[in-house]
């Protein structure tokens, strides 16, 4: 059996006002354990606003925010149940990673053996006595997801983990979030790095104009969002469109080169295959798959209107 306690965080009809301006509009959806959830949206869309609930920082106008089916205050011991990361430099400059974590710890009536426990996770145990105000803002990433970690809790938010990270620091977190992920734990985080999301995350989030957008896996998200067409180019761009066009196949002009062509609901088999009866040299037969960013981009664009 974990150690830690197995919950799921969940918004119910979630609305945050400030004056007259709402930055969280009814949000509905549950994050549930054992998957990685990743939180997207544009900036000002309510992601942190709606974080900050969840924690207890910010008090909803109206509907509620829970975990384990509970309010942040209801329960006893929070850190053991809940960690998180908003902000990593919130930390006293002058403050050792050993030192603060022990503060942390102290809080939340976590076993202080956890503090050379986490910094050992993150990377970070041969800099325990270092001010973390000495700290690169990679260093800092990890002592904030230690500080998240401290109380060994089943439910982990991370809000923008991965800024400030080198390629090494990046696959470590993600290896991390999916490391949590596979214990059991209720992963949720935000980025607005789309290859990263795509690669880490099992399921989506995707909010816009504080609504939400989609709740559903990646995979899924990914195949309603996007578009699948094959990309041809060739020293002989009239005689492909013409032997394209004999064959019934409408081609377009590409965006990205003079010397391409691309086909909508076809296979790279079919094209070469019209290519080949014509004698016709290719250069590139390419099937192309929009990305996670590309349907992020089309879902939140600024004339459209969130449902």
């Amino acid at each position: 059996m974990p150690a830690f306690e197995t919950a799921t965080l969940q918004a119910h009809a979630l609305v945050k006002r400030y004056g007259t301006v709402t930055a969280v509009d009814g949000l509905s959806f549950a994050v549930r354990p054992g998957v990685v959830t990743g939180f997207l949206g544009p900036n000002g869309a309510g992601k942190s606003t709606t974080l900050r609930m969840f924690l207890g920082l910010d008090k909803p106008t109206s509907g509620a925010a829970t975990v384990g089916g509970h309010r942040l205050s209801e329960l006893p011991q929070p850190m053991r149940v809940i960690g998180a990361m908003l902000d990593a430099r919130a930390v006293h400059p002058r403050r050792t990673a050993a030192a603060h974590l022990s503060a942390v710890a102290r809080a939340g009536d976590v076993p202080l053996r956890r503090v050379a426990e986490t910094l050992e996770m993150v990377g970070l145990a041969e800099h325990a006595n270092r001010p973390a105000g000495d700290f690169s803002l990679g260093m800092k990433q990890r002592l904030g997801i230690a500080t998240a970690l401290i109380g060994d809790p089943g439910i982990v938010i991370f809000d923008e983990p991965l800024n400030g990270l080198d390629p090494e620091g990046i696959r470590w977190a993600r290896t991390l979030m999916r490391g949590l992920a596979a214990e059991g734990r209720t992963v949720l985080f935000s980025s607005h790095l789309m290859g990263e999301m795509e690669l880490t995350a099992d399921h989506l989030l995707v909010i816009h104009r504080g609504r939400l957008l989609a709740d559903q896996p990646v995979g899924d998200f990914i195949a309603e969002q996007t578009s699948e067409y094959v990309r041809v180019r060739t020293p002989d761009l009239p005689a492909l469109r013409e032997a394209l066009a004999g064959a019934g196949i409408d081609a377009h002009l590409s965006d990205i080169s003079p010397d391409a062509l691309t086909i909508g609901d076809t296979t790279t088999d079919r094209i070469g295959g019209v290519a080949a009866a014509s004698s016709i040299e290719l250069s590139e037969l390419t099937l192309v798959r929009d990305s996670l960013e590309d349907a992020f981009l089309a879902m939140t664009a600024p004339d459209r209107k969130a449902a």
